[in-house]
């Protein structure tokens, strides 16, 4: 399943750290792509950064009109809200949309503050992981491990650097000092 995260609300000078953890998390989880409404270089270029050290599985896309993103979507789109439905109560049929769409892209939506109400009319399903305010990086994250980012946890990512998991210690493979 292709999985794509749109971040609405993305404002420049005070959300790059969220916003940077947001499209970490959607990449170890096993999203493919990561559409920001507002370019903000800082944060492409601290991905691109860690993408070239520890591999390139997901792509940033600049795309100012969200709109024209969530209506030209063909497979689902979800929408993280704390006002939609809580996830256990709607996770069966986010997992028959996900069945459903098969290998076209789930588009998981990610606001910040103001989220335009169209945004909760135009997403197939609005829902919370629990009804009370917390981070979107969370949220995403719960997300995505619910609908099989779960396998992703284990993926190669290509890089020159890789963790060599370990109980105690810390142990990086660095393919570029052999």
């Amino acid at each position: 399943m292709p999985v794509a995260v749109l971040r609405l609300g993305h404002r420049l000078g005070r959300d790059k750290r969220t916003t940077t953890h947001l499209i970490l998390t959607a990449r170890a989880l096993g999203a493919h792509r990561c559409y920001l409404t507002a370019p903000d270089p800082e944060v492409q270029q601290t991905v691109a950064a860690l993408q070239r050290r520890w591999g390139t599985t997901l792509e940033v896309v600049v795309q100012r009109n969200w709109r024209k993103v969530l209506k030209e979507r063909r497979g689902g789109a979800i929408h993280l809200t704390m006002y939609g439905e809580n996830l256990p109560t709607v996770l069966p049929a986010l997992q028959a949309l996900v069945e459903r769409t098969g290998k076209e892209e789930l588009l998981v939506v990610v606001g910040g503050a103001k989220v335009p109400g169209e945004v909760y009319a135009l997403a197939d399903f609005n829902v919370a992981v629990g009804n009370q305010p917390h981070s979107e990086v969370a949220a995403l994250a719960i997300l995505l491990e619910n609908l099989g980012g779960r396998e992703a946890l284990q993926a190669d990512f290509g890089g020159p650097l890789r963790i060599v998991p370990q109980a105690r210690g810390k142990v990086v493979d660095d393919a570029t000092a052999r």
